[in-house]
């Protein structure tokens, strides 16, 4: 049985409520729901309100999703539609399928 109980920190930074920065935050969230259940946190920063945040993270295009812990530290781009892409790129391995 796994002891670790190891939270995600995810960071996503949107420039206010357009379509792909709607719909990366939907598609982050049943990623999220469907494979990392309970384990995970995210923070979405609106560039519009905090645009100082981008620095830090060297964010150059918005959408972006930052995985922060458990390193390394991760950044994909885009509206996050492609599961497969969001899934190896944060390095998530897909929930066991339990028949």
């Amino acid at each position: 049985m796994e002891t670790t109980t190891e939270i995600w920190e995810l960071r996503l930074y949107i420039a206010g409520k357009t379509a792909k920065s709607v719909a990366a935050l939907s598609n982050l969230k049943r990623y999220c729901e469907e494979h990392l259940k309970d384990k995970y946190v995210i923070e979405v920063i609106d560039l519009l309100v905090q645009p100082q945040l981008a620095e830090g993270d060297q964010i150059f295009a918005i959408p972006t999703l930052v995985k922060k812990v458990p390193e390394p530290i991760r950044k994909i781009i885009g509206d996050l539609s492609n599961e497969e892409k969001v899934l190896v790129g944060l390095n998530i391995r897909p929930a066991a399928i339990v028949e």
